[in-house]
């Protein structure tokens, strides 16, 4: 038989040389991970006696598997591998949490993986249950509402503030899983095969296994190949209303389409609204910060469109509304890069960013997650000839599930973009009234998984 590949599992003990991997696998086997163990992320971490130290240059860190990113999808992976008894270490380039931003939406798919993460219902308890959609025009006049659960019983949609999420992720992990203020500068592929990456501080790391989880502007995805993410002529306003005493809306979400333009709103729990504004624009235009201006251009996009919205915007708190370009990558066969280059893999928007139509993003960079989470600790059973190929194993599987909703995503966005008067005049008098159907528009919300 090969040999173990335990090794991959071990933190360098500050008593023995890097290369010495001979712990027993019988705790790995039994998913039992004792706090005094020297498995890494699941014990004490524990940094390595190095004879480099005394050499100009700074001495190289080894790890076992590291996590480039604590976003949703780095967290997510790390959670994941942590509840198969595989630890890893996240970098994350600013100082603590990004904890900024909005909310996103959840579908089943989403909560199934959150609920094999174990935190499923700690988030359910915070947030409300969406029960359907209310389509209107611009004008105000109700063009189509839906129920999810008429369509799929099983549906379920939530809104989840970004901060909660990934607080609650992290909070899953052991102490000092995460190493913050650390900025990727460099990475290479070594004479050993494994990959070193060098911080903004000078820190180098040595790691058997990365992963890739730095969103849409990747640097790891770039060093493999990628290309930038593509602008699809569009950008969005987001933010979060607050209502002190409790928000008046039911929880559904309410979109509003209009010409080029289309906004919406949900509820997120009863003192929170999420709203977006998606405008066309032939290019992203300036990077905007301040939130007044922000805040003075979004409403001036829906100036004259139903009152709830504009009193939505003007109850939202500076630090939570946001101005983005919306991009995606379209991954085509045989000319995008593979998901996995030896020892190095991508996940979430560092490999498929795309845009929110469809409000799958974070979905499935949790897919992404807990799908490479259990392939690679499978592999780790086997032996090291067996991760590379659990790797690439997992960029197959996944990549007819993403390319896909990828361009649907896409598609979706650009046909509710329409600015030409007639067309948005079919689309609200006949298209939407009459033909559309919300059934076979959550299909994608199915998805199966081994169990972690």
């Amino acid at each position: 038989m090969a040999k173990s590949f335990t090794s991959l599992l071990l933190l360098n003990s500050p008593l023995s040389p890097p290369s010495s991997f001979s712990q027993s696998l019988h705790h790995l086997q039994a998913k039992t991970f004792p706090q005094s163990q020297s498995y890494f992320g699941v014990g004490t971490r524990t940094k390595p006696i190095s004879a480099s130290m005394v050499e100009a240059q700074p001495p190289v860190r080894k790890e076992d598997i590291i996590i480039v990113g604590a976003g949703i999808a780095g967290l997510a992976t790390a959670v994941s591998l942590h509840r198969l008894g595989v630890g890893s270490l996240v970098l994350e380039q600013a100082e603590s949490l990004r904890t900024g931003g909005t909310s996103l939406t959840l579908f089943k798919n989403g909560w199934g993986v959150l609920d094999a993460m174990g935190v499923g219902n700690d988030l359910r308890s915070q947030f409300l249950e969406i029960q359907g959609m209310v389509v209107k025009s611009e004008d105000g006049r109700e063009l189509r509402s839906f129920r999810f659960k008429d369509e799929d019983e099983s549906q379920e949609v939530r809104a989840v503030e970004r901060r909660i999420l990934l607080e609650t992720l992290a909070n899953q992990l052991p102490t000092d899983s995460i190493q913050f203020s650390s900025k990727l500068a460099k990475i290479e592929r070594i004479e050993t095969g494994e990959t070193l990456l060098e911080l903004e501080d000078g820190t180098r790391l040595s790691g058997k296994i990365v992963i890739g989880c730095d969103g849409i502007r990747s640097p790891v995805a770039k060093w493999m190949g990628f290309s930038e993410p593509r602008y699809v002529g569009h950008c969005a306003f987001r933010g979060l209303g607050f209502f002190p005493e409790r928000m008046p809306y039911e929880p559904k979400v309410n979109y509003i389409y209009g010409r080029g333009l289309r906004a919406g709103y949900v509820p997120v729990s009863p003192t929170k609204v999420y709203w977006f504004i998606c405008f066309n624009s032939p290019s992203p235009g300036p990077k905007i910060t301040d939130p007044s201006v922000l805040k003075k251009q979004a409403r001036e996009l829906v100036r004259n469109w139903p009152s709830e919205l504009l009193n939505i915007i003007d109850l939202t708190p500076d630090d939570t509304i946001i101005r983005t370009p919306l991009v995606d990558r379209w991954l085509w066969p045989a000319i995008s890069p593979p998901a996995s280059s030896g020892g190095v893999v991508l996940v979430g928007d560092a490999w498929h960013p795309m845009t929110p139509n469809l409000g799958q993003g974070a979905c499935c960079a949790l897919e992404d997650a807990v799908v490479l989470a259990k392939k690679l600790s499978d592999a780790l059973r086997l032996g090291p000839e067996s991760v590379e190929g659990a790797l690439r194993l997992y960029g197959s599987e996944r990549w007819p599930r993403i390319f896909p909703l990828t361009i649907r995503a896409n598609l979706v966005g650009s046909l509710l973009q329409w600015d030409n008067p007639v067309v948005c005049s079919v689309r609200n008098n006949v298209i939407v009234p009459k033909l559309v159907r919300l059934g076979p528009l959550l299909e994608h919300t199915n998805f199966e998984f081994e169990p972690l």
